[in-house]
């Protein structure tokens, strides 16, 4: 026969009540004692009946196990207790930041010229030195940058004349060494003349003595 799903409400019937607790407590006992041997676990079940009549199974000492039990809830209190200080010490924290990047952005928009209505001649004058200040920094790195990109330049140029010279020569050697001999004889003749030292002497002559 199929059992039917039992409502979970309280029996109102005392003596079906009864039955019910004698039955199941006894499963309960009987699983707490499978799963402490089929397990290894450590087991403690405590059960007080409605007129207060206690049933108990420990897989251990009873006491030991409470000991243990209350030894784990408390360091997990106090290790809940530590993470709600760091919680509340992280919102401090970030309340403090909040407050520091308002108070940067008013600042900021007083260096762009706005919200400086109500701004004394001190304010007035102290965000002018400042802006001075930055002024001159962005000018000195402005400077340097361009400074670095003439001497790029240079190199670059510095370079590309030595290209040009090797391939000059190259350019002036190459043809030579491919040439006929009478081409080779027709640049040995522009050397030579090129190398020639004559005793033509523009001036007065020398007196003899």
């Amino acid at each position: 026969m199929v059992r039917g799903k039992i409502e979970m409400k309280k029996i109102e019937n005392a003596t079906s009540r009864q039955v019910t607790f004698s039955k199941r407590r006894n499963g309960l006992l009987k699983k707490a004692y499978e799963l402490s041997v089929l397990c290894d676990a450590q087991i403690s079940l405590i059960i007080f009946s409605q007129r207060g009549r206690l049933y108990e199974f420990s897989s251990s000492d009873m006491q030991k196990t409470i000991e243990r039990y209350r030894k784990y809830t408390k360091d997990h209190e106090t290790s809940n207790h530590d993470s709600q200080i760091y919680l509340q010490e992280l919102k401090q924290e970030a309340s403090h930041m909040i407050t520091k990047i308002d108070h940067l952005e008013f600042h900021k928009r007083k260096l762009l010229g706005q919200e400086i209505a109500f701004c004394s001649l001190e304010e007035l004058q102290e965000i002018d030195s400042q802006l001075q200040k930055s002024l001159g920094k962005v000018r000195e790195r402005k400077a340097q940058l361009f400074k670095e990109q003439v001497e790029k330049l240079k190199a670059k140029e510095k370079q590309l004349l030595e290209e040009n010279v090797k391939l000059h020569r190259k350019n002036v050697i190459e043809p030579w060494r491919g040439s006929s001999d009478r081409q080779q004889e027709k640049y040995k003749v522009i050397d030579l003349n090129l190398e020639v030292e004559t005793d033509l002497f523009i001036g007065l002559p020398k007196r003899n003595c």
